[in-house]
């Protein structure tokens, strides 16, 4: 019979996960081809729990009317506070780049064209998002972010963490059904594209008014600009601060948030087409792309996430120490006026890597500007050169997948393939990354709702929404007339 355990010399870090893969969440698989209107009615489904989710509150929480810490991290974890979605999608994008890293890095040992080494390998990630799940919620309770934890009590605090790790499976469960085939895309893109595109449209037209000082006025942009043209005299007047009203959405806000979307949609067609040929198909042609946006998002997801890890860091301790010397080089933070518990960073490195939000900011502090600028383009070019030798897209791992496919390019030998990819991809990604970075600032400056970095991740996730959605309908078009 075989040994109840694998031999320590040759157990790999993978086998640790088997014992606990009976437990962990699963979808199945389909075991037939789902339909596009059924992969459409599933996709639905997901996006509607998942609003509900952002809706429900958390059970047993005191009301805490202090700065938000996790504010910056809000727009690309898709999470809503005080809600059963207050962690978002964070540990399953925590877990998949912590995982991606270590595969990447060959720190652990995965054989992706070895079955049980693929099962094994998501599990694993599952485990180490469920895990992640329980310290955020266990951290979230601690930090008193829902009160004092002495008022909360043990049933309370037990029953919020409770409500937070089954809403974090929920997540998991919502995701895995898109991405094991019911669905379209993965649960993540479709959160954080959801949650970027619902805050838009609540700027726009949100109906909830505000005492400004000048009177009270509407929060949504188009809203306050009729609301203005109604019951202002001037009407030239009121357009001019429906226009460039401050501390509210106003309509520049909207048409740059507008005219970023159709920029970005744009730069999405820029690729180099890399014509291949089939030698085990002789005669059988085809072009290999390579899109400017090489990366995608990623570059500003992971600029993100480090800027957000900062600003959280930064707050906490300015909070505890705010006369410390080395606290004050790392961000001096206040209340925003109106901001609903919002801090902004007044000084320190925050402060400089934080965007200006509007053209008096950057006439007024020009340092600023310039310093956020060369941080955007510099770590975004350098975040994307090194997410394609960890996540297997490099020319090494393109030209492998060649060799594999047996395919060259046309007018060179094998041996020469990698040279040629060495020619696009470190500069498409490098570039890429960079034109990523450059829109997120443009984006910035002209003030456009949701931020740069919002805007940005809600574009690329919608463009590949509607390249998925042409690819289904014109695969479903052909089998028809087949």
């Amino acid at each position: 019979p075989p040994p109840p355990f694998p031999d320590p010399a040759t157990m790999k870090f993978l086998d640790l996960v088997k014992p606990v893969m009976c437990i962990l969440p699963e979808v199945r698989a389909p075991e037939r081809n789902v339909q596009f209107k059924e992969r459409m009615m599933w996709t639905i489904i997901t996006l509607l729990i998942f609003l509900v989710c952002c809706q429900i509150p958390l059970y047993g929480i005191r009301n805490n009317n202090s700065a938000d810490p996790f504010y910056w991290m809000r727009v690309i974890l898709a999470s809503n506070r005080g809600t059963l979605m207050e962690l978002g999608i964070s540990p399953i994008v925590t877990s998949g780049m912590v995982m991606q890293l270590l595969a990447g890095s060959k720190i652990i040992h995965v054989d992706q064209s070895n079955k049980e080494d693929r099962a094994l390998f998501q599990g694993a990630q599952k485990l180490c998002g469920l895990l992640i799940t329980i310290g955020e919620a266990l951290a979230y309770v601690m930090s008193g972010m829902y009160g004092d934890i002495k008022e909360l009590g043990a049933g309370n605090s037990t029953l919020i963490i409770l409500q937070l790790f089954f809403a974090g499976v929920i997540v998991l469960v919502l995701d895995e059904l898109l991405t094991k085939g019911y669905g379209l895309g993965s649960g993540i893109s479709l959160f954080i594209a959801t949650n970027i595109c619902e805050n838009i449209i609540w700027k726009a037209f949100s109906p909830t008014t505000i005492n400004t000082g000048r009177g009270t006025e509407f929060e949504g942009a188009i809203i306050a600009m009729f609301h203005m043209l109604v019951t202002r005299g001037d009407k030239v007047r009121a357009i001019n601060e429906a226009f460039y009203r401050q501390n509210l959405p106003n309509i520049f806000n909207l048409l740059a948030t507008v005219f970023v979307f159709i920029i970005v949609i744009y730069f999405q067609g820029f690729r180099v087409d890399l014509p291949v040929k089939y030698e085990r198909y002789r005669g059988t042609t085809g072009n290999y792309p390579i899109k400017l946006f090489y990366t995608s998002n990623i570059p500003i997801i992971l600029q993100t996430a480090l800027v957000s890890n900062l600003y959280f860091f930064s707050q906490l301790l300015h909070k505890r120490y705010p006369t410390n010397f080395l606290v004050k080089l790392l961000g001096k933070w206040q209340e925003q006026d109106g901001g609903r518990g919002q801090s902004v960073p007044v000084s320190g490195l925050a402060y400089y890597v934080s965007p200006p939000t509007s053209l008096s900011e950057i006439l007024y502090d020009p340092f600023h500007a310039l310093f956020y600028l060369a941080f955007i383009l510099i770590t975004c070019a350098l975040f994307s050169i090194t997410w394609i030798e960890v996540s297997g897209s490099s020319p090494k791992d393109v030209a492998k997948q060649f060799r594999d496919q047996q395919m060259v390019i046309k007018g060179f030998r094998e041996k020469s393939v990698i040279k040629v990819l060495n020619r696009y991809i470190p500069i498409a990604a490098a570039f890429g990354g960079m034109c990523i970075g450059a829109l997120t600032v443009v984006a910035d400056f002209m003030g456009a709702i949701g931020s740069g970095t919002g805007i940005l991740l809600a574009v690329t996730i919608i463009f590949q929404y509607f390249e998925m959605f042409q690819k289904e309908r014109g695969s479903e078009s052909l089998n028809l007339f087949s």
